[in-house]
């Protein structure tokens, strides 16, 4: 058994003809670690899963899961992780259990392991109570929690959760990581996620924000946040675009429009207000401070929000659809 790190990636990239989903990336991640990636939809986060799951080669680099080689060495990278896709897999005319016995199965596990293996993940994810009931009739978030459970049952070293609560409410999305954490403690196990929401980002020991295929910063959130330096200023005024000239004017502040409100970051922004009611030649009508976030920190780097990118992402993908529709014609 290996006692490097969980998962170590060198150079890796991936190409689909002229597009470059995954530009030379590097990271490791140790063992037991709960690592995201933190990214818009179109960033490159699920093309890499599926390179370190052995569902798509890399291009170039190389990639190493569980001290196995993604390419070389498929079948043991295979039976040392679990996989929770964005899409649900479950077969709905089956019940609970027969799904995750016909996955043991599949991963030959022991026959005698099977039972009380089966109900300790169900129990884990508070579904033991229906394991005998047909997944059809499973709402959203219990068939996400038994995707999970049926990825803990061969007892995997790493697991891999792509996007796992996207398409949930808040509530559910909730009780998915309270299952998440309490799986950390229980098992000796290796979490790569990733994710667009903010919010389940700050429940990673470490995140590697993606953009465009590259990572242009990994740290843990805190260090992440620590790092832009400032606080986040929101004012609301009557004149939005004249508040942004007067910021630069007066106090050389740097602002932008974002959800309706003014925003900007200064260091020390509770001891900037008095100064800006003092001073500022337009009238506010309400203000806000808060300490950075990790959609500061992904502006920071990139110089949007994840949703702006997301927005610039679709329009991409629409237009490489639109070329390649063009070229069958």
């Amino acid at each position: 058994m290996s006692t490097g790190p969980a998962i170590t990636v060198r150079g890796l990239t991936k190409s689909f003809g002229e597009v470059r989903a995954v530009r030379g990336v590097d990271f490791e991640v140790a063992m037991g670690e709960v690592f995201g990636f933190l990214g818009p939809n179109g960033a490159g986060k699920t093309t890499t899963i599926n390179m370190l799951c052995t569902l798509a080669k890399p291009t170039s680099g190389e990639a190493r899961v569980a001290g196995h080689d993604v390419v070389s060495e498929r079948d043991d990278v295979r039976r040392n992780i679990g996989l929770v896709f964005q899409d649900p897999t479950l077969d709905g005319y089956l019940t609970a259990a027969q799904n995750l016995k016909l996955h043991a199965e599949l991963y030959g596990v022991q026959s005698d392991l099977v039972q009380p293996r089966m109900q300790q993940v169900m129990e884990m994810v508070g579904l033991w109570d229906r394991k005998d009931s047909v997944v059809g009739t499973f709402s959203g978030g219990m068939r996400r929690r038994l995707e999970i459970a049926r990825g803990l049952m061969h007892s995997p070293r790493v697991l891999f959760l792509d996007e796992p609560t996207i398409g949930l409410d808040p509530q559910t999305r909730r009780s998915i990581w309270d299952y998440i954490r309490e799986l950390k403690e229980r098992e000796e196990i290796t979490i790569f996620m990733t994710t667009h929401y903010m919010d389940e980002a700050e429940w990673c020991d470490r995140i590697a924000i993606m953009d465009h295929g590259e990572i242009v910063a990994l740290d843990s959130p805190e260090a992440l946040k620590g790092g832009v330096g400032k606080d986040r200023v929101t004012i609301h005024t009557d004149d939005d675009q004249a508040a942004i000239a007067a910021l630069a004017r007066q106090f050389g502040i740097e602002a932008q429009v974002r959800e309706g409100a003014v925003v900007f970051g200064v260091p020390r922004g509770e001891e900037f207000i008095p100064r800006l009611f003092a001073e500022f030649e337009l009238p506010i009508r309400a203000v806000s401070v808060s300490r950075p976030t990790l959609d500061d920190v992904f502006m920071s780097y990139t110089g949007s929000t994840i949703r702006d990118a997301e927005e610039d992402s679709s329009k991409h993908r629409n237009r490489v659809m639109a070329q390649m529709m063009g070229g069958r014609r």
